[in-house]
């Protein structure tokens, strides 16, 4: 497409409202929530009307075929789109190639059309659009600026209209090239021509050599039988999830100093090993500080469902011979489960990196990129700062964060008490009474040594030696700050 063309194009979608709260509103709660979930009937009841914003959502989002009287004027625009291979010619008017979406950021995002049930094989190098693990990372990911920055595998493009506006530079890489194509597209409908510069080629072959301040990555993480579908092919290999262990473990390679990386990844959960072991094990050795976060885990059969459904094969010919081989695949390797979450690694330098592995299943508050760098920096305290440093420290309760007992009703002791975090990753510990009571007056004032003091005394217990091991726990959580 021409500069005038995508002007033009962009223009125009903005004009009449085709944006993400356009569409929204255009459609109601009602059908706005099923398509999200990719249920498109109530959408195409709710645009019957083919006012130009219906119109546009039926052309562009829903993929049905829309005559060209009902389409916004555009002088001669929607015959040049043609010519370009964004539209098709239909018995019923004219019908998108490609799926262009309205983006959270204000852009644009450009794919292939979404997949719907019925709809033939996919074609091996198919793009997928922007969903909900491209806005998963996109809220992961640090918000502070960036000099360089790298997105592996950017597929539609829709990492780079995040980074954008925080970064000097963006590296855009990806195997394949239409992805590419359509990931430039993407950005020149989204205002973004310059600071931005795709390259293709595998996994760090594109930038060999090359340090990044920030790198992101939603990758082909599905761990599947080889079906030859590009965007998900590459995470074969005899551990099948080996795929994302070694972007965990040359990522580093590849960071600048005090750099970060933030990507999306499966692992195994495999019979007879804490899955908590293996993806530490990834992360161990490669010198960097580590945050891995489990946010989900599907049994087997639930995971294979996912994916068939992913690629429109559910319930198709051949579904159950899919299904019975994909689960063959993953008895071989003794799965019980398939984890899906976050990894963070920071090139802090330091000399004894620190690694955590936990699991968070509730809601958190977003973006997390807003505050993942005092998760990390919380983390790298509690475990490097020494005792004495601690113990001299002024501790305070950290904004947000209430307790709770729980007993029966009259006891004169509660049976647990439980911090809170109503903000941020909104974690919940159960302490004891003496952690409790440190909550109750880290208020800044005093040092930790004497308050560990008092409270030993007023409980007849005997003073600690050093720093408590649940005082480190709280302060690696976030409950207390420094």
């Amino acid at each position: 497409m021409t500069d005038d063309q995508i002007v033009r194009l962009r223009e125009l979608l903005t004009e009449s409202g085709y944006t993400l709260d356009g569409v929204r509103a255009r459609l109601g709660d009602t059908a706005a929530a099923a398509l999200a979930r990719e249920e498109v009937v109530p959408a195409l009841r709710a645009t019957r009307d083919t006012d130009p914003l219906a119109a546009l959502i039926r052309l562009w989002w829903l993929g049905v075929p829309v005559p060209e009287a009902v389409l916004p004027a555009a002088g001669g625009l929607w015959t040049e789109l043609g010519a370009a291979g964004l539209l098709t010619a239909d018995p019923d008017g004219v019908r998108a190639a490609v799926h262009l979406q309205p983006w959270e950021t204000g852009g644009h995002v450009v794919s292939d059309r979404k997949v719907r049930p019925g709809d033939p094989p996919l074609r091996p190098d198919h793009v997928v659009g922007a969903g909900g693990a491209s806005a998963n990372l996109a809220q992961l990911v640090s918000t502070r600026p960036a000099g360089r920055a790298l997105d592996l595998g950017t597929g539609c493009g829709v990492q780079v209209l995040h980074l954008a506006g925080r970064t000097d530079q963006i590296v855009a890489t990806d195997v394949n090239p239409r992805a590419l194509a359509l990931a430039r597209l993407s950005w020149r409908l989204s205002g973004i021509t310059e600071g931005v510069e795709a390259r293709q080629g595998p996994m760090f072959e594109p930038v060999a050599g090359e340090r990044f301040d920030l790198v992101v990555s939603n990758p082909p993480f599905v761990i599947a039988p080889d079906d030859g579908l590009v965007y998900r092919s590459d995470s074969h290999g005899e551990g099948a999830d080996s795929f994302c262990r070694d972007l965990v473990r040359r990522a580093p390679r590849h960071l600048a100093p005090g750099g970060r990386c933030h990507l999306l990844a499966n692992w195994l959960h495999v019979k007879g090993e804490d899955w908590r072991d293996r993806v530490g094990g990834w992360l161990a050795g490669t010198g960097c500080d580590g945050w891995a976060v489990q946010r989900d885990v599907q049994d087997v059969a639930e995971y294979v469902e996912l994916w068939l459904r992913d690629s429109a094969e559910h319930g198709g010919a051949g579904y159950r011979q899919r299904y019975d081989a994909w689960l063959d695949r993953l008895a071989a390797l003794n799965a019980t489960g398939i984890g899906f979450g976050w990894i963070t690694l920071h090139a802090s330098a330091a000399d004894d990196p620190v690694v955590r592995v936990e699991e968070l299943t509730q809601r958190v508050e977003l973006p997390v990129g807003g505050y993942v760098d005092d998760v990390l920096a919380s983390i790298a305290v509690a475990h490097r700062a020494g005792d004495a440093d601690l113990l001299a420290a002024r501790l305070r309760l950290a904004d947000g964060v209430v307790e709770e007992r729980v007993g029966p009703p009259g006891a004169e002791h509660p049976a647990r008490i439980l911090l809170r975090q109503t903000r941020g990753l909104r974690r919940t510990a159960q302490v004891g009474t003496a952690e409790a009571a440190l909550a109750g007056v880290c208020d800044g004032d005093l040092p930790l040594g004497p308050l560990l003091a008092a409270i030993a005394e007023l409980t007849g217990t005997e003073p600690a030696d050093g720093v408590p091991e649940p005082v480190r726990t709280l302060l690696a959580e976030g409950f207390l700050t420094l």
